[in-house]
């Protein structure tokens, strides 16, 4: 799986693992004792002769073939399998890929991740190996295993740090837009005292003028004197 051709616009890779050699190591014990199991009936097959012995001899080299094609197929498959697993966190999700006949994907939002277990041996702190649990909304039921992970310790540690980050980048309110309105309009100073007299001067005055007491004339100058003294 190439990760980089998964991602979303905005989204970044942080972090990739894979398996560790241990694992088809591990994997291939049975496959391994199958094979010893062909060269033991190789070894107490009887030599070739006719008869009831002969046909016991022939039963036993298909089984002795049967083995070890079976245990070398096993191993084959289980190498191709630890090659092509892979987990990868990003600033928004967990993705990982692991199995062949039974092939597993996982695409996790941060968001859905609950929590994330980790299981160590000693060999396996020894070796820089883990198996990690990713737990869901959902419990047990939902959760994924990623097993004989190279660095779980770190892998786990970016997976909680991304969540973490996604949350609170998730709960630090956006400006409003009445706000960013306020900040942006411009600030107007109160009049000055002089300011504020004139104008309760000009109103009376038009009162005046209103009323016939004064002519149009008389408060267009009078208007005129108040306002060149502002």
């Amino acid at each position: 799986m190439a990760a980089i051709d998964n991602l979303i616009p905005g989204e970044t890779i942080v972090v990739e693992s894979r398996k560790h050699w241990i694992a088809p190591v591990r994997d291939s014990i049975w496959a391994a004792l199958l094979i010893v199991g062909a060269f033991v009936v190789g070894w107490i097959s009887p030599s070739k002769e006719g008869g009831l012995v002969g046909v016991v001899s022939n039963v036993l080299d298909l089984l002795r073939i049967g083995l070890f094609a079976v245990g070398v197929g096993w191993i084959i498959y289980n190498v191709v399998a630890w090659r092509s697993a892979q987990y990868t966190v990003t600033n928004r999700r967990l993705m990982g890929q692991e199995g062949l006949a039974r092939k597993r994907e996982t695409d996790s939002l941060l968001s859905s991740i609950s929590d994330v277990r980790m299981r160590q041996s000693a060999v396996g702190r020894m070796m820089g190996y883990g198996d990690l649990q990713i737990m869901s909304a959902s419990g047990e039921a939902g959760a994924d295993r990623f097993t004989t992970v190279i660095g779980a310790v770190e892998l786990k540690k970016h997976i909680l740090e991304q969540k973490v980050a996604e949350s609170q980048a998730a709960a630090t309110p956006a400006p409003t837009v009445a706000a960013s309105a306020a900040a942006a309009a411009p600030t107007t100073s109160a009049p000055s005292p002089a300011q504020a007299e004139a104008i309760a001067t000009i109103n009376s005055l038009a009162a005046l003028r209103d009323s016939g007491a004064i002519t149009a004339d008389e408060f267009e100058a009078k208007k005129k004197e108040l306002l060149s003294r502002i």
